[in-house]
């Protein structure tokens, strides 16, 4: 598909660029022009869609930096609980009753929130990569994956089939090493991780500080914490991520930082089931690249980037008791170009010429957008999913004015659900 969108205003994402209104040119999946408008060029093209955008916002779609999809069935089945409980008790015992089958039908309903919420690449840490794989490709959607290695499943053996098979040139799907938690590993397990990194010099993900326990228990396992253990087994000797990372020492900090290791925040999530408050103001002043994770929906419930971009933003001011922290260009920065940093995905942080046509248009003509004095905080303050007009992946549209075009009647998908959860509960 060959897309002309012209009449747009288009916030690149690039470093010192402001927003301007211009065109976008897209060629097959790459986008080929991003400037001024120019119609007699254009014109010397062959189009298969003109679209007249209205003077809405192109921008960069968001990158989803953390979460585990197929719990789309757990959505709103376990709440109210601490985090031990739930886990152990529903979450855990739910899974175990899981299909592979299950899990492609569940993560394509992930992906139909993901567009509507103008997210065009997705990190996912779950059961089945292959299923999980498929989906992603059935519908068009971008998707990194990781491993959830623990004592209970998956296996270094697996983990390194996964990385061998899902990361061939040019595909929608990418598979990055990684393991649930320290907590949930033997130390023989994570110095297996460790030297399969070293083996292929590649990144590791994995929960990390989440809560206070979690370090707590680390600390009387191994007298340090989670990040200074990876550190000194050698996990993040090729960087990697690190999701959560509420309960942070500075020393944790200094690490990441020498490591070159992404923190993945995700407020909702941590919020919801009281972990706490990330310290996401000094993470800033210390120079890490910080992404946006929604977690999965069955702790969030909501796979909704503008609740977490606000959440990011909103908490960090109150921890800190100072309005003027993490303000919203800063979050923004995080929801696209830092998720496509820390997910390894070069060709998909901003609108630039060569680089994968990865992108959404925002509705600006809603009254929660008006008046119109700075488009970047409206999107974080008061930006909605209602606001997203258009998703588009790889050159393909797959959302539009809430319809999509995913290869499956969205009836269909919500069918398959239910049926999962009624045949589970």
């Amino acid at each position: 598909m060959n897309t002309r969108i012209y009449n747009a205003r288009i916030l690149t994402m690039e470093t010192g660029v402001e927003i301007f209104k211009g065109e976008i040119r897209i060629k097959g999946n790459r986008i080929a022009y991003v400037g001024n408008e120019d119609p007699r060029s254009a014109a010397e093209e062959i189009w298969d869609e003109e679209i007249d955008a209205e003077e809405n916002l192109l921008m960069p779609g968001f990158k989803n930096a953390h979460t585990h999809s197929a719990m789309t069935f757990l959505r709103s089945y376990a709440d109210d609980m601490p985090l031990s409980d739930w886990l152990t008790k529903q979450i855990f015992p739910m899974e175990a009753k899981l299909t592979p089958d299950d899990i492609y039908h569940l993560t394509k309903l992930a992906i139909l929130e993901y567009l509507t919420s103008g997210i065009t690449a997705s990190f996912d840490m779950y059961l089945t990569p292959d299923t999980i794989a498929k989906a992603a490709r059935d519908c068009g959607f971008r998707m990194v994956m990781t491993g959830g290695m623990n004592n209970f499943s998956q296996s270094i053996e697996e983990l390194e089939e996964w990385y061998l098979k899902h990361n061939e040139p040019g595909d929608l799907v990418s598979f990055q090493l990684g393991f649930h938690a320290e907590y949930t590993n033997s130390l023989a397990n994570l110095e297996a991780v460790a030297k399969l990194a070293d083996k292929y010099q590649a990144p590791v993900y994995t929960h990390n500080s989440e809560t206070e326990n979690e370090v707590k228990g680390c600390i009387d396992r191994y007298g340090v914490t989670p990040t200074a253990l990876f550190h000194r087994l050698g996990i993040y000797a090729y960087g990697g991520g690190g999701y959560h990372c509420v309960h942070f020492t500075e020393e944790d900090m200094d690490i990441f930082a020498k490591d070159h290791v992404s923190v993945v925040t995700n407020p909702a999530s941590n919020m919801k089931l009281a972990s706490g408050i990330a310290p996401i103001s000094a993470m800033l002043k210390k120079g890490l690249n910080i992404a946006i994770g929604t977690d999965g929906p069955a702790s969030n419930n909501c796979l909704d980037m503008f609740r977490e971009m606000f959440l990011t933003t909103g908490l960090a001011k109150l921890r800190e008791k100072d309005a003027s922290a993490v303000p919203a260009d800063e979050v923004l920065k995080m929801a696209t170009v830092g998720g496509a940093k820390a997910m390894i995905l070069p060709d998909c942080d901003t609108l630039s010429a060569g680089k994968c046509a990865d992108l959404i248009m925002i509705d600006l003509r809603q009254p929660n957008m008006r008046p119109i004095n700075n488009i970047t905080k409206n999107i974080v303050y008061s930006g909605s999913k209602s606001n997203v007009k258009m998703t588009i992946i790889n050159g393909r549209i797959l959302y539009r004015d809430g319809k999509f075009s995913v290869g499956t009647d969205p009836e269909e998908i919500y069918a398959k659900a239910n049926a999962i959860i009624s045949r589970t509960r």
